[in-house]
């Protein structure tokens, strides 16, 4: 069999050791900065020296200036904490991203000492002459110096889609791929001199990519802010006319500032950094950084077969020649002809591909050179080479029997082999020839075209087997609320075959729940929840299966219905494989799309998540948002869940930040109003304790996957904080009037005619220390609304997840505030006033009554009728499909006969 040296093409030996050595020396290798992300020195700007950091730093210099070292530390603690916990984590996170970085780089073949070698870019000097072969991108500017005629994808560079024809003495641009052909350019420009990199010269600015959660927080963080600064106008300019001390000034300052959530935006990308080191934990490599978030959405899994289902291992299984009718016809004198002719057209072919290596290895032959070439298209589905001398002179092509059928005349006999293959899940393809030299292209510039009066010479087929576990990963998908659908190039039949054997057949068709959901007449808030149902009627196991040719034949609306209700498509086009995703996305399903060759670019492009194989083309992984290291889909339903947990954990956190927030903001706004004010700074700081940072990390811990809300951010936030915040201000105002007016009429009793400035230093710290242990622990019951651990407390949230370590958090957060009430240097140290016992219980069971009030809010539906809100519809449907896969499953597991009658 020939080795790679054998295949160079004469003359060409490349440069040897020692001359590549001189040039690097001489400064002209490809030596180019790898970088992943930020810099450490970014990093730390960005977490330590914000404007809003900056400002808390003033702040907390001031207060310790003016003599408040207590306020100072409450200020400072905080601020401190959330950075160095954001520093740790992000430098670890970008440690791990860097060394992954370098292993991942892609190879390039080089041609050295006289044979191709495999090294790394940053090796490559000029000079070098380096092969190119479908899928691999062009890592150095030159020209095309051997090889075919070849077609490359210059997108990434011009914008352009379109693909463009090189031939030898054209030059390639570094960043473009090889789509079509092959064959060795020279380098000519490297390192910072190449095409590629001088664009990327152009943009060495870091730019933090937003995600769509991210851009929405940004959005709330900047309207606070407005609220923030008029805020501190209105309350300097109170305390100037009212003649407040300084230092008082500054305090409240503190306070107010503290409404802008500085590090939710920061903790949201650090949570979805340490989402990717997780990932990486299971061999799946995140190059988009907000593919984490998109991972929560997918509801559709695309994927072709080959690598997928099957382990990508082609293997030569059985050649049976046609007769001259076109008939299989034994294996003798014909038999022994076409096996030394396949392996003639296997050697031949400058194309390289899983089936032709399969040929070679099973069907060794010396290499002739081919007059003429029509290289393998996934558009096409046929390869061809004629041979000008020799045994094997003659024009051949290898490709699927369904599009070669059109040139062979009748030749319908062979169809029988071939059906009995496919429902084997055997891959087939058609040989077939004629005796005379005959050109693919009437131009060099045309498109080959399929020689007509061809000859049957034999049938062939191959095997791939599944891989381990793939069963287990396709029961996986199925809990995670994910369809999966196969699009391949193959037979329908085999796909289908080999999708019976994958238990594909096995898992219920969620289409059928979908359109079951979707008859669905709209329920009443108040009527109670209905009886199990039965499915819909008709076969819900049946895999529909879908032909490219089939699908061509189609109107668009009966494209886009056929592509969500079938689970198989065969004998597809790239450009209809993009088609189908787009038809999807259209639907409304989020789609995520596994491909691993060149023909799989435009297809991965269009899906909402690009998965690409590290074992697949460095094209497919250009432009895949995750990378499967090992080449197995099996880690996938994990990363699925994955970002279902994290966004679902991050929506929990935004509600209780978001009610903390806005609750402050009014009684800010109320208080100062009445002339006082709500929180002192120590307070502000037990109440952030209380509010976000115990409950955010509590969600951040054990949020648990599921299907993500299907509705805005802004939606799904109003519905929860509206009721809770509006409802527990006013509880907090009346709270507070309730302290602070009889506090008032003794303190002025006492001392007749004092102002503002007395009242608010003397008489109002137990309105204040009321205010604060009631937002504590309405905040503290605010965690069993948002993670209902049994139906009592569902309203705000659905029940569904039942996680009882919320009441251990509760139950810690109460002991705390014990703690802190019973200890007087616990009161000291957040400035709050002792209380009798009674007082202490009665904003215990003022804190219950508020949070009962909400869930009564919840569950009447009073404001979602006045705001237009409601509960994820999503959940409805969920709740629909679960009885009917349950109904489903009891009729199933009847007998036979039993569901015959």
């Amino acid at each position: 069999m020939a080795t790679a040296s054998d295949m160079l093409p004469p003359g060409l030996h490349g440069l040897t050791t020692a001359e590549a050595d001189r040039r690097r020396a001489a400064g002209h290798g490809n030596d180019v900065e790898i970088r992943a992300g930020r810099t450490y020195g970014r990093i730390v700007r960005d977490n330590v020296f914000n404007f809003i950091n900056n400002l808390f730093y003033f702040l907390g210099a001031l207060l310790l200036a003016l003599g408040k070292p207590l306020d100072a530390f409450a200020v400072m603690f905080v601020i401190g904490a959330n950075t160095v916990i954001s520093l740790f984590q992000e430098i670890r996170a970008k440690r791990v991203m860097d060394r992954m970085a370098i292993l991942l780089r892609p190879k390039v073949k080089v041609v050295r000492d006289g044979s191709l070698v495999e090294l790394d870019p940053s090796q490559v000097v000029r000079g070098d002459v380096l092969r190119l072969e479908p899928g691999d991108q062009a890592v150095v500017d030159g020209p095309l110096v051997a090889g075919s005629r070849m077609e490359v994808d210059e997108s990434l560079l011009t914008g352009e889609s379109d693909l463009v024809t090189k031939r030898p003495g054209d030059g390639l641009l570094s960043g473009s791929f090889c789509m079509t052909g092959g064959g060795y350019y020279e380098a000519e420009r490297v390192g910072l001199e190449s095409f590629a990199n001088k664009l990327t010269a152009k943009a060495k600015v870091f730019k933090r990519e937003v995600t769509p959660l991210q851009r929405q927080v940004i959005q709330i963080v900047r309207a606070l802010l407005i609220v923030v600064v008029v805020f501190e106008a209105l309350v300097w300019i109170r305390n100037v006319a009212v003649d407040l001390p300084f230092v008082e000034s500054v305090r409240m300052s503190t306070v107010i500032l503290a409404l802008i959530p500085n590090g939710l935006v920061l903790s949201i990308a650090l949570t979805y950094a340490l989402g990717t080191v997780r990932l990486l934990g299971k061999d799946v490599l995140v190059q988009q950084f907000n593919a984490v978030e998109s991972l929560s959405n997918v509801d559709v899994l695309c994927t072709d077969k080959t690598g997928t289902l099957t382990s990508g291992v082609v293997t030569f299984e059985e050649l049976a020649p046609l007769g001259a009718e076109g008939r299989p016809a034994g294996t003798g004198a014909d038999g022994a002809r076409a096996a030394r002719l396949l392996g003639a057209f296997a050697a031949g072919t400058t194309d390289a591909n899983r089936t032709i290596e399969a040929l070679r290895r099973a069907l060794p032959a010396e290499r002739v050179p081919a007059a003429h070439e029509a290289l393998f298209s996934s558009e096409r589905k046929w390869s061809g080479l004629a041979f000008a001398d020799g045994e094997a002179r003659g024009t051949y092509v290898l490709g699927a029997p369904e599009v070669l059928a059109a040139a062979l005349g009748d030749g319908t006999d062979w169809r029988a082999q071939a059906d009995e293959w496919t429902t084997r899940g055997l891959r087939v393809v058609l040989f077939a020839g004629r005796d005379d030299v005959a050109a693919f292209a009437a131009a060099p510039d045309s498109p080959p075209q399929l020689p007509a009066g061809l000859r049957g010479l034999a049938l062939v087929c191959f095997s791939d087997e599944l891989r381990p576990g793939v069963r287990g990963t396709l029961e996986e998908f199925s809990a995670a609320g994910i369809d999966v659908k196969i699009i391949s190039g193959d037979n329908p039949r085999t796909v289908v075959a080999l999708a019976t054997q994958a238990g594909v057949q096995s898992l219920r068709r969620r289409v059928g729940v979908d359109a079951y959901c979707d008859t669905l007449p709209a329920r009443p808030k108040d009527a109670a929840e209905p009886p199990p149902t039965a499915a819909p009627e008709g076969p819900p196991h049946e895999l529909v299966a879908v032909s490219g040719a089939e699908l061509a034949e189609l109107t668009p609306d009966e494209f886009a219905a056929r592509a969500d209700a079938a689970g198989i498509f065969g004998r597809v086009t790239p450009e209809q494989k993009q088609d189908l995703v787009a038809a999807l996305r259209e639907r409304g399903r989020y789609v995520a799309m596994i491909g691993d060759g060149v023909n799989d670019v435009i297809a991965l492009k269009q899906a909402n998540v690009a998965v690409a194989m590290q074992g697949g083309s460095q094209a497919a992984r250009s432009v895949g948002d995750l990378i499967l290291m090992k080449d197995t889909f099996a880690p996938l339903p994990f990363a699925f869940r994955e970002g279902q947990r994290i966004v679902n954990g991050m929506n929990d956190i935004l509600r209780i930040f978001m009610v903390r927030i806005f609750f402050k903001v009014l009684m800010i706004a109320v208080v100062t109003g009445l002339g006082g004010f709500p929180f002192a700074p120590r307070q502000s700081a037990l109440l952030s304790w209380f509010g976000a940072t115990v409950p955010a990390v509590a969600f951040a811990l054990w949020s648990r996957p599921g299907p993500t809300p299907k509705v805005g951010l802004f939606k799904l936030l109003a519905r929860f904080v509206v009721p809770t915040t509006l409802l527990m201000a006013a509880f907090a105002t009346a709270i507070y009037l309730a302290w602070a007016l009889p506090a008032k009429a003794s303190y002025l009793a006492a001392h007749p005619g004092a102002g503002s400035r007395e009242l608010i230093t003397h008489a109002y710290p137990p309105a204040m220390t009321a205010l604060t242990i009631f937002a504590c622990l309405a905040s503290t019951l605010l965690i069993l609304m948002i993670a209902p651990p049994n139906d009592w407390w569902s309203g705000g949230a659905p029940a569904e997840r039942k996680d009882r370590r919320m009441l251990a958090v509760v139950g810690f957060l109460f002991l705390c505030m014990a703690a802190v009430l019973a200890v007087p240097l616990g009161r000291t140290l957040f400035e709050l006033t002792a209380l009798p016992v009674w007082q202490y219980l009665t904003l215990t069971g003022l804190a219950f009554a508020w949070s009962q009030l909400c869930l009564l809010v919840w569950k009447t539906g009073v404001l979602d009728r006045w705001l237009g809100t409601a509960q994820d519809p999503g959940n409805e449907c969920a709740r629909a499909a679960a009885r009917a896969a349950a109904a489903e499953g009891a009729a199933l597991s009847r007998p036979e006969s039993a569901r015959r009658s």
